[in-house]
């Protein structure tokens, strides 16, 4: 009977995850993207729907924090670790939107290798969120150091891309639009790391 007086439960837990997913959708679309640059602004159409459902997610999720009185994990946590996936989803946004707006045809091996590093980063995140609900604490661990580590990766592939950039393009405009784009990817994997650094904190303030 004093059931119907409790407040209903907030799965956040569930919302992180489909923010996740979401993130991952776009990250595929993305790499889709960067091999065909003929199909720019098709898939350029798709992450802009997936971004705008991004917005929408994060703010159902600042809605229900702000009405929830108890939380799974602390408030902040809660608060930095949507805003950050939404971060993520953002630039990949930006980095398609560069490309059409530039009108890039040809595709580069380098903005390829950082947007299928960019996936795998992604899906490691939606792998460590997911065990968050379980309380699978040591999983997480894993996957943030995967996280990092090919955060490392785009770092390096980030610095090969604008070397070669500056080396074998003659075009300046043409050095600048991919310069933009590669910098968005770039920013993208670092805030994937972001998230890592976030979950890691959970674990250690709940294992």
């Amino acid at each position: 009977m004093f059931k119907n007086f409790l407040p209903k439960e907030t799965d956040f837990f569930s919302m992180f995850e489909k923010a996740a997913l979401n993130v991952n959708k776009s990250a595929t679309l993305l790499l889709e993207m960067m091999e065909d640059l003929g199909v720019s602004e098709i898939k350029a159409k798709e992450i802009y729907e997936a971004e705008q459902e991004g917005d929408m997610l994060t703010h159902e999720v600042m809605r229900k924090l702000n009405k929830t009185f108890l939380t799974p994990v602390d408030r902040e946590d809660i608060h930095a670790l949507v805003c950050r996936i939404d971060d993520i989803l953002d630039l990949i946004w930006a980095s398609a939107d560069r490309t059409v707006l530039f009108k890039l045809t040809t595709p580069m091996p380098e903005a390829i290798e950082l947007s299928k590093t960019l996936l795998e980063t992604t899906e490691f995140v939606t792998k460590a969120i997911r065990c968050l609900k379980d309380k699978k604490y040591s999983y997480i661990q894993e996957y943030c150091i995967e996280i990092n580590r090919l955060e490392n990766r785009g770092d390096r592939i980030f610095r090969e891309a604008l070397a070669r950039l500056f080396d074998d393009i003659k075009d300046p405009i043409l050095v600048i639009k991919w310069k933009e784009v590669y910098e968005h990817l770039e920013d993208a994997n670092d805030t994937c790391e972001d998230v890592a650094n976030i979950l890691e904190g959970i674990v250690l303030k709940h294992a």
